[in-house]
């Protein structure tokens, strides 16, 4: 039953999480009916409601979406949460569009939905079309009961008043006339901060460039959403220094090529790239001195023919029944590490046989000395590396860390030869890509795709110890599990490699050191481990997204939540008994609510999305669609779960069954 007879909430954040909480209201709202009562529902975000920030429809369409069509929803498809009153999947938006089109939509989306399989990358413009069409059709279908009031502006505060309830002050908006709104305080209920991507304060690196690029005329582009970015800027014909090769890169590496008029063609059995004369020379720079891994061509988002065996959900419940907090590098790796091992091992011998001695043998051994029996942790990887010894070629054999970092333990006389190296990297990663399920490195990858779904459940809410969140799970393998399976699709590393052929691109090399040579006036990055020289360019771009930290945000809402003590961010405790702050919020589950500065949870306010980092693990990817190939995780509509969560808190409701957290 609903507490109040009437009912006002905050949305602050517009894109997808607070779009989806907007969506639980309705659904859930819909569902109860309850007679008589009044619901009023606030939108705040000085971006239109839907895309938000991110995800806004005007963007180039050189933007792509990390997961292909079939993968993202905004709304649930959880039978045991209320029904949507309106929306789909994106895919099945798609398909509708295709049919029948929208009146409302431009000829450059009608032109990509055309062609726009279930299986292809979309551009970020074309999902943002959808978020905001899905926002259109739920206000069309608004319950009786609900209204609906949209801010297109910026929350700059939140205080607690006596009586429970809380005034959200607004910044003042450009209205019709061209004039200026001072702005309104707004009385609530309740507040709901999805508050997505923040602007960040720079690092004190980062603050010296932006330092030296002022004093020597320098262009320093730091951390932003690229579809900020005025690209203009960047002279054609000039060295531009680029920093960070993950995906932030191959939108920077689209603007200054395709975005300039530059055209990829089909020679032979590669690709080759026709400058338009306008392009920068790109020097590319990481600590890899490489790019992500790209993702396998594959039927589904993870590869059928890899199952988890050992980091499975009955193992893991092991560690709930005896009582024990796992610990990541003790507990939870040596698990999905054999799954790595298993699948590696299996496609080996299903898809290059010559290279093993012995299949039955060999798989026999493997199951033997994989298995989770009495081997202590150092012994069973003494047992597999004998087994392997046995029976694969050295030249077939499995480096899962040094999959990451392919140049490591390598030196280069100039950076034409790291180039080259570069290059065949580049070429054996998208053949590889091509092979999908027959290729033993892309499967040993997509075990550890399908057990970072399982693991995003298993440490959520304090599953594993804050030690080994701190140093296992952040500190090295979200590194490793990114650059391998978090990349872009395979047509970027084929891309990228002709755009090295054609001189357009170079690489600085592992490890680089960025500086100023200030007799120059330029800005410098060289890596130890390439000799020649260093990359100078009068233009450094950073390719990275803003640091996700509560507590180096720019936000005025938040510095404002954070001063007053309505908000903290989450502290943890490392091996050695430090105290460390984390990169998220302190929350209490379930549904989010913030902790305060005296311990305190601070009621009726709740969070979701990026600001829920300390607690969850990789909060940025969009919910799952159910309907598609391959399994489903449970951690795939969290996002969605946790949405509908906060909405049955708002109006009084008891939460699902569905919504208790599973492996």
């Amino acid at each position: 039953m609903v507490i109040s007879q009437s009912i006002r909430t905050a949305l602050i954040g517009a894109g997808p999480r607070g779009t989806s909480v907007l969506e639980r209201l309705l659904a859930n709202w819909s569902a109860g009916r309850p007679a008589g009562a009044r619901l009023h529902i606030d939108v705040i975000d000085p971006f239109p409601a839907g895309p938000g920030h991110v995800w806004q429809p005007g963007q180039s369409r050189l933007y792509l979406m990390n997961t292909q069509s079939f993968y993202p929803t905004l709304v649930p498809e959880d039978t045991g949460l209320a029904a949507p009153v309106a929306g789909t999947t994106f895919d099945r938006w798609r398909t509708a569009q295709q049919r029948s089109p929208l009146p409302e939509l431009t000829d450059d989306e009608r032109a990509e939905l055309a062609v726009l399989g279930s299986g292809d990358f979309p551009s970020r413009a074309i999902y943002g079309r959808y978020l905001r069409s899905t926002v259109e059709e739920l206000l069309a279908a608004l319950p009786d009961g609900v209204t609906i009031e949209m801010h297109q502006a910026t929350a700059t505060a939140v205080r607690r008043q006596p009586d429970g309830r809380f005034e959200v002050d607004l910044d003042a908006v450009e209205t019709n006339d061209g004039g200026l709104d001072g702005g309104a305080t707004l009385t609530v209920d309740s507040v709901v901060l999805a508050l997505g991507h923040l602007p960040s304060r720079l690092s004190p690196e980062q603050r010296e460039l932006q330092s030296a690029a002022g004093q020597f005329g320098l262009r320093y582009l730091p951390p932003a959403v690229p579809a900020d970015i005025d690209w203009s800027v960047v002279p054609a014909q000039e060295p531009v220094l680029v920093r960070g090769m993950g995906l932030n890169f191959f939108d920077v590496m689209g603007q200054l090529t395709e975005g300039r008029g530059g055209k990829f063609v089909e020679a032979g059995d590669a690709l080759e790239y026709l400058p338009s004369g306008q392009e920068p020379i790109i020097f590319a720079a990481s600590r890899r001195g490489t790019p992500y891994r790209t993702k396998a061509t594959l039927s589904g988002y993870y590869p059928a023919s890899v199952t988890l065996r050992y980091f499975t959900g009955k193992a893991l419940q092991r560690f709930a029944a005896a009582g024990i907090v796992p610990a990541f590098d003790h507990d939870l790796w040596p698990l999905l590490h054999r799954d790595a091992l298993w699948a590696y091992y299996t496609t080996l011998v299903r898809s290059q046989p010559d290279a093993v001695q012995d299949h039955d043998a060999f798989l026999k051994e493997l199951d033997e000395a994989l298995h989770p029996h009495a081997h202590s942790t150092g012994r069973w990887e003494e047992d597999f590396n004998a087994v392997i010894g046995r029976h694969v070629h050295p030249g077939s054999r499995l480096d899962l860390r040094g999959l990451a970092a392919p140049l490591s333990g390598r030196s280069f006389a100039s950076r034409a030869e790291l180039d080259a190296a570069v290059v065949e990297y580049l070429d054996d990663d998208a053949r590889r890509s091509a092979l999908g399920e027959d290729d033993p490195v892309k499967m040993a990858i997509g075990a550890l795709h399908h057990g970072r779904a399982v693991l995003k459940s298993v440490v959520a809410d304090g599953g594993i110890t804050d030690e080994s969140w701190v140093a296992g799970l952040r500190g090295w393998f979200e590194s490793l599990v990114e650059g391998l399976a978090s990349g872009p699709p395979a047509l970027r590393a084929e891309q990228l490699a002709a755009l090295a052929r054609a001189g357009i691109v170079s690489f600085v090399g592992p490890d680089p050191k960025f500086g100023v040579a200030r007799g120059k006036r330029a800005f410098t990055a060289a890596s130890p481990w390439v000799r020649g020289g260093a990359a100078e360019a009068h233009t450094l771009v950073e390719a990275l997204a803003p640091a996700n930290r509560v507590a180096l945000n720019e936000s005025p809402l938040l510095e404002q939540l954070l001063a007053d003590g309505l908000v903290r961010p989450r502290t943890m405790m490392t091996v050695e008994g430090i105290p460390v702050q984390s990169s998220g919020l302190d929350v209490r589950p379930h549904p989010y609510r913030p902790v305060a500065a005296n311990g305190e949870v601070t009621d009726r306010m709740y969070v979701l999305g990026l600001q829920l980092s300390a607690t969850q693990w990789g909060t940025a990817i969009a919910a799952e669609a159910a309907q598609q190939a391959g399994p489903v995780y449970p951690s795939g509509q969290r996002t969605l779960r946790d949405a509908d969560e906060i909405a049955r808190a708002i109006l009084g409701l008891a939460p699902h069954a569905s919504s208790a957290p599973a492996v």
